[in-house]
Formats: C-alpha cells, sequence, structure tokens
C-alpha cells in the first residue's frame, strides 16, 4: 500500500519553492524514494524521460519493481546508503515503461524529512555518459591542436595508400579504426559482406553500426568489445564465434582478428580482419544433425540387433505354416487379405496353436517386411515394468535405471509389434496402449518429450476379450482397436489332416538339429498320433516328436504319448488329477472343459498347500507356466490361501 506522504510534505522548508525547482528541473533523472515503505515518493522530469513514465505512473511504481531482476543488489546497494549516508555504483540497470533495461549510473545520499530518511537517487545513462566522454576526449584533442590529428590522419591515408591494391584483392573484410573507434578504410570485401558503402561506415562508430548485439540480440556494450580492447591493452584479440550486423539487419557469423597499431608508442587504433563463416557454421549444424541421426539409427540397429539375438536364443517352435486341411487355408487365406494392408490384427486361440508363426507370416508379407516383428510376451513382464518395457525410459526414472532404454515400440518404429498374451496387460496400462494406438505418441517413464511412432499392431490371446470386457476386465475400446481383423488359430484337434505333414516337418527338423537322419515314421505311428487330441497343441505334437527322435533306436520312432488327460496335462504322476476317457468320439462343451480346468487346478492347489510358485507348487504339477497359472486363477477367482492349511 502506498504511504500518504506527498512530495510536497517533504519540501517544508522556507525554501520549499526554491528546492522543488531545483529537484525539478535537474538534468540528471532524480527519484526521491522512501527505502523503507518501498516507495517513490517524487520523480523529476528527467527521470520520467529516462524511464518513460508519466509522473503519476511512475509514483505507484515500487523501486524494487524497477530492478526486479536484481533485488539483491538493489538490497546491499540501498543498505550502503544508508549505513554510510552515500554511495555510488554503476552495476544496476532499471526496466523502463518498454520493459527494456537501461544502464545507469546511481548517485545516492540520504535526505532527512521531518517525519523519515529519505534516499535522493540520481541516475545517469551510461551509454549518454559514454558518449559524453567521447565529445570530452575529442574536444581534448582539438585543444592539443590540429596537428595532431592531420598526423594521426596522415598515417591512416599512408597506410591505405600503400595497402590499396592489397585491400581491393583481399577476400577477408577488413577495415581500420582510431583510437575513437571510428571507421577509417573498409576494404571492398566488408562492403560486399556488410551491405554497407565504405563512405557510410567511414568516420561513424563501427561498433555502434555493425557490432552493437550479442547472437542472442543483447546488447553488446563497448566496453567488452574485442575490437576495440587492442588498441586500449595493445594485444592482438581473435574471435572465432561471433556475429556483426549487416545493414540490412540480419546478422552474418564471422571470426575476426583486431590487431592494434601503433605510432611512436602510442595507440592510435586497429585493424580488424573478418570473414564469413555462416557457410562453414551451417554445415557444422548439418553435420552435428547428421551425426546425431546417425547415432540415433546405430543405437537403435543395436538395440533391434541384441533383440533379434535375444530372438534367436529363445525358443521357437516353427518357422513356416505346415498344412493342407481346410481350417488352415482359411488361416492363409486370411493372412494374404490383411498382410498387404497396415490393419491391426487380433488372433485367437488355445496356447500352442502357432498364433506367433501366424503373426510373423502376416509381417513378413507386408510392406514392413524389411523392419523388424518385435515381440513381446504380456505374460511374463511384471506388473511395475509393463510401461517401461512398452515405451522405455530415461536414466534415472525408476530404481535400477542406470541408463536410456528404449521401449518396444521405439524398436517396432516402421515395422511391427506383436504383442503376445494381450490380455495380461494390467487395466491401468491398458488406457496408454490405446492412445499410443490411436495417437502414435507416447512418452517414455521419467521424460516429458513426446515421441512418435509408426508401428502396426498384431496381438494374440487365448482369453476370451469378449467376456474379458463384459467382465470390466478389458478396455472394451482397446479391445475394438485391435479386433480390427480376427484371426482364429485353428486347434490341432480341428485339423487332424495336418498331423501327417506336421510331423514329418517336425521330425526331419530334430533329426537334423539331434544328428539322427535315419529314423522312420510308420503308419502306426501316423495313426496313433492322430487318435490322440492334442491339448496342447502343435507345441505339444513338436515336444513329442523331439522326445520320440532322442530315444529313438535303429531308425525306429519311439513314440511315447501321454495318456488322454484334461486340457491341463499333469507332469506329477502322485497329484490328483481330473481324467476323461480317449473316447474320440466324447465332445464336450466349453462349459465342461471349463469347469474340468478349474476342478484340476483346484486338485493341484490341494496337493501343493496353495503354493503356485517353485518346486512342488501347483504350476510344476500341472507343468504350464507360473504366471499363466497365476492367470487363470484370478480369471476363476480361486483363493489359493485357502489351501494352505491342507496337509500335504
Amino acid at each position: 500500500m502506498l504511504s500518504s506522504v506527498k512530495p510536497h510534505d517533504v519540501f517544508t522548508t522556507s525554501n520549499t519553492h526554491c528546492y522543488r525547482q531545483i529537484f525539478e528541473f535537474a538534468n540528471d533523472a532524480m527519484l526521491l524514494i522512501d527505502p523503507f515503505l518501498n516507495q517513490i515518493i517524487d520523480a523529476n522530469t528527467a527521470a520520467c524521460k529516462l524511464l518513460g513514465y508519466e509522473h503519476n505512473e511512475l509514483l505507484s511504481i515500487n523501486p524494487s519493481a524497477l530492478h526486479g531482476h536484481e533485488i539483491p543488489a538493489l538490497i546491499v546497494f540501498t543498505q550502503s546508503v544508508l549505513d554510510k549516508g552515500s554511495n555510488w555504483t554503476d552495476e544496476l540497470s532499471c526496466r523502463n515503461k518498454q520493459g527494456a533495461l537501461v544502464a545507469v549510473d546511481y548517485s545516492a545520499a540520504t535526505f532527512e524529512s521531518e517525519t523519515r530518511k529519505l534516499i535522493v537517487a540520481t541516475l545517469r545513462d551510461k551509454k549518454k555518459l559514454q558518449i559524453l566522454k567521447k565529445e570530452s576526449a575529442a574536444n581534448s584533442y582539438m585543444r592539443k591542436g590540429i596537428s595532431e590529428w592531420k598526423h594521426i590522419e596522415n598515417i591512416f591515408q599512408q597506410f591505405e595508400h600503400e595497402n590499396q591494391l592489397i585491400l581491393k584483392a583481399a577476400g577477408e573484410g577488413i577495415y581500420g579504426v582510431n583510437a575513437d573507434g571510428n571507421t577509417t578504410f573498409v576494404n571492398p570485401a566488408a562492403e560486399r559482406m556488410l551491405g554497407w558503402a565504405a563512405e557510410e561506415m567511414v568516420g561513424h562508430n563501427i561498433h555502434d553500426m555493425i557490432h552493437h548485439s550479442k547472437p542472442d540480440g543483447s546488447h553488446y556494450d563497448v566496453i567488452d568489445c574485442p575490437i576495440f580492447a587492442a588498441f586500449k591493452d595493445g594485444d592482438v584479440h581473435t574471435v572465432d564465434d561471433e556475429v556483426f550486423w549487416r545493414k540490412d539487419g540480419s546478422p552474418i557469423s564471422v571470426e575476426y582478428t583486431s590487431t592494434p597499431i601503433k605510432d611512436r608508442g602510442n595507440l592510435i587504433g586497429a585493424v580488424v580482419i573478418f570473414r564469413d563463416i555462416s557457410q562453414r557454421k551451417e554445415t557444422e549444424r548439418n553435420l552435428h544433425t547428421a551425426l546425431a541421426k546417425v547415432e540415433e539409427l546405430r543405437h537403435k540397429l543395436e538395440m533391434e540387433n541384441a533383440y533379434l539375438q535375444e530372438e534367436i536364443r529363445s525358443e521357437y517352435n516353427y518357422h513356416e505354416i505346415v498344412g493342407k486341411s481346410a481350417a488352415i487355408q482359411h488361416v492363409i487365406k486370411q493372412i494374404e487379405l490383411v498382410a498387404p494392408t497396415d490393419a491391426n490384427v487380433l488372433i485367437t486361440g488355445e496356447s500352442g496353436t502357432g498364433k506367433e508363426l501366424i503373426a510373423r507370416a502376416i509381417h513378413q508379407n507386408s510392406a514392413r517386411n524389411e523392419r523388424p516383428l518385435i515381440r513381446v510376451n504380456c505374460a511374463v513382464i511384471p506388473r511395475n515394468l509393463f510401461e517401461s518395457e512398452f515405451f522405455g525410459h530415461v536414466k534415472g526414472a525408476f530404481t535400477g535405471a542406470i541408463d536410456d532404454r528404449d521401449g518396444r515400440f521405439e524398436l517396432a518404429d516402421g515395422g511391427t509389434l506383436f504383442l503376445d498374451e494381450v490380455g495380461e496387460i494390467p487395466l491401468d496400462l491398458q488406457g496408454k496402449l490405446l492412445r499410443v494406438l490411436q495417437e502414435g505418441q507416447f512418452e517414455r517413464v521419467g521424460e516429458n518429450k513426446t515421441r512418435k511412432v509408426d508401428v502396426r499392431i498384431i496381438a494374440a490371446t487365448n482369453r476370451d476379450l469378449k467376456q474379458e470386457v463384459a467382465n470390466q476386465e478389458f478396455r472394451e475400446d482397446l479391445f475394438y482397436r485391435l479386433n480390427v481383423f480376427p484371426i482364429e488359430s485353428v486347434p490341432l484337434r480341428k485339423r487332424l489332416e495336418d498331423i501327417p505333414l506336421l510331423t514329418m516337418h517336425f521330425l526331419k527338423r530334430a533329426s537334423h538339429k539331434l544328428n539322427k537322419p535315419d529314423i522312420r515314421l510308420s503308419q502306426g505311428d501316423i495313426a496313433r498320433l492322430t487318435a490322440y487330441n492334442w491339448p496342447g497343441n502343435i507345441r505339444e505334437l513338436e515336444n513329442v516328436i523331439e522326445r520320440a527322435v532322442i530315444v529313438s533306436q535303429g531308425g525306429r520312432l519311439e513314440l511315447d504319448l501321454p495318456k488322454q488327460e484334461t486340457h491341463l496335462i499333469n507332469a506329477n504322476p502322485n497329484a490328483t488329477i481330473m481324467t476323461r476317457s480317449n473316447d474320440s468320439d466324447t465332445i464336450m462343451t466349453r462349459d465342461e472343459l471349463r469347469s474340468m480346468e478349474y476342478e484340476n487346478i483346484i486338485s493341484a492347489l490341494k496337493e501343493s498347500s496353495g503354493k503356485v510358485f517353485g518346486p512342488g507348487g501347483a504350476s510344476e504339477l500341472l507343468n504350464i507356466k507360473p504366471t499363466t497359472l497365476a492367470s487363470k486363477i484370478k480369471r476363476f477367482g480361486i483363493d489359493k490361501a485357502a489351501f494352505r492349511t491342507s496337509s500335504r
């Protein structure tokens, strides 16, 4: 709040009018300040003119507001004035009404009014002071006599005459300045680069014309100018990255050398040689951009290569689709239809039916086949690492993030991302996944930068996602975004006619891998394989064939088919299991299969006393992955803690 003190209250002596006249019409800007109330009590006309404010406007502004960018320095100066009674500084700047900084010379002294201690501050524009100093120096030269001026002029004229041909032929810009900073000569190259004619520059202050501002547009104080420093300290000054300003106001990147000129031991000026480095700077910028791009691509290729090496080390069940059944031919037809497009594909089907093989076939027949197919098994990613796995993270984003890491979306940019077991993605992350599918944008964990990707999504699941949506366990909008083109991966029991071809395919591969090339397959073997129900589908068939090749002797395939059991094959003979007959005519409904699967899990949990993971756990008894079993337990709503009191 402003004080009630008025300007006329301060001047209370009999000479009030006289003092007021002196204050008002002083040539220098003056402010009367109450430092304790942070208030301008009065300001003269020169102060209003210097700062660009009307009188009433200036009185409504706090002194600290004029120095908002340097409050600490203002406080130090004010305290010094109050302690000493007066002080001076040239390190403060005021901000005028237009927002520009005005560098000022401050002289201040305390003033005792009848009611309080005030400060009278005198402000002098430093630029105007410099001009006055130059005028004073010029007058000093004039007092020394015209002969001294003529002598200096003759030196420059002689220098220009003797070097005129060199100056005109030189490719670099060259100009001379005298001790006042005024231009004495300019060569043609400098004229071409700066856009000024020589006659426009000679006799004028060169700093004010071409060197007044820094590259960022801020004021370049003449006292910091290396060019002028040369004829003050007598040293050669070289600068390799600054700007001069052309006549049209545009900047030109330059490097220059300012060399002092001496006459009879006195510094009388300098010669400046400069060259335009704009093209070189542009080339350097382009090179840095190109190198950054190369580094980015190198890093990306390294990540892709590391991923592909990891994939090579992973267990692949097959590399091509094998079969001639109507079911598999229908799948191939669907692949041929959707592969050339960028449509998202949702592959459904039981575990082990070859959903990943279908995804690879779609990618290999698409326009994206020169970029990688990146696979993410959503069932094995820890819940707290899903976002990092998908979108990557920056160093320090969380404990263990020791370096920047690309996510799977970045690795798949321009290619295809295969989301295996997509139903395992946590509900709270599904919204972020949907955003990437809709907008092609994401942020790494711990980073605010938005990145763009062009990725085709192929998802796979053995779950009934429609039911998951109905149960509010999967987002409906994400389901429809993924399910643009659905493909069902047919279980092996529905394509029994493909078993002979698949068996031969796996037998050939296993024989080569295990160096047993002479193993034969009989019609009886085919009959046994065809009669089996294959709850583990193609993956189980391949395992059975490889195991048979391992134990085979004398070229005869030794098949050892498991007993016909429920969809969950039990690896522990001592475990309680739900079995079904080998009657191939028995057809079970989906609800019956789910009921048997539920009962089988219950039996395994009873046997393991509620233990899911590790040796003796239910997942080991059922011969399935712990994460898959945990997902099924959650889906069935089974409380595994209820079995922990049971004895084994």
